[in-house]
């Protein structure tokens, strides 16, 4: 009987994931067949916004001769080095601020400070350290997706139920085997929320730093275009950052369903379970 219910159970989840994939690509079929129609009808003027179909061949076109796909790289490559660093700050010191209150006292203050500003307003002072090139991108990547980090870590920590951390220091638990098979596995949830919003806001904060502070990626490639008028490839660079980002968010999904299999449904990861 409880075999057969959870045959049942499984075999509704499968469906309902087949159902909402279904909707998903009915939706994106509809909104490109009203792009290319509106466009080629002159509905919206082709020259602001060109056809699908003259986009995605000038992507194509693009892949081919190499030109876009150097610059996509080069975004990626800023995106992973800024994050990997500022991952590894905002994991270290949100950890030790929700482990060690002292530290929190000192820490948090100073983040709840800085956190307000947008990641925008520190590209001149970005430019004023670092010149330009990757420096400032990687600072600015990195300042964006550090409080994102930080802030989820140190939520995650602080959310832990005593209970099996009493029981396990009652049964003599060191602090590293406590942290390791206690306290993280509570707070991975968390802490995985963090990790993907900042990867989310990486990406974002990447495009607008190569806008005016470097001389690659697909920032600079749209700011390019746009002085020369050429609308199919702005539109063609902001589609493949649609892309790519959908991308890196699928590939944190993947590494959510790796990490906590118990807590997910279907594509999304469900809170407070």
């Amino acid at each position: 009987m409880k075999q057969s219910l959870n045959i049942t159970i499984a075999r509704n989840q499968r469906t309902d994931e087949w159902s909402a994939r279904l909707r998903a690509t009915l939706a994106v079929v509809l909104f490109a067949t009203a792009w290319e129609f509106l466009s080629r009808v002159s509905v919206i003027n082709p020259n602001i916004l060109p056809p699908l179909s003259v986009v995605l061949a000038t992507i194509l076109e693009g892949i081919t001769d190499g030109r876009l796909l150097t610059d996509a790289l080069q975004s990626v490559r800023r995106v992973a080095v800024g994050y990997t660093l500022a991952g590894t700050a905002a994991l270290s010191l949100g950890i030790l601020s929700a482990l060690r209150k002292p530290v929190g006292d000192v820490l948090r203050p100073l983040v709840d400070i800085v956190r307000p500003i947008p990641p925008i307003a520190w590209i001149p002072i970005a430019l004023l350290w670092f010149g330009f090139g990757d420096p400032p991108a990687y600072f600015l990547v990195g300042l964006g997706a550090f409080f994102p980090i930080f802030s989820n870590a140190f939520l995650g920590i602080s959310l832990v139920e005593r209970g099996p951390v009493e029981v396990a220091l009652c049964h003599g638990a060191s602090r590293r085997l406590l942290l390791r098979k206690v306290i993280l596995p509570q707070a991975l949830p968390s802490i995985f929320t963090g990790l993907r919003t900042g990867l989310g806001v990486a990406w974002m904060v990447v495009i607008t730093a190569e806008l005016v502070g470097a001389q690659s990626g697909l920032g600079y490639l749209i700011q390019v275009s746009r002085a020369q008028l050429q609308a199919e490839q702005v539109v063609a660079g902001m589609v493949l950052i649609g892309l790519i980002g959908y991308g890196l968010n699928q590939i944190m999904n993947g590494f959510g369903r790796l990490l906590m299999p118990w807590r997910w449904r279907g594509r999304e990861l469900v809170p407070g379970e």
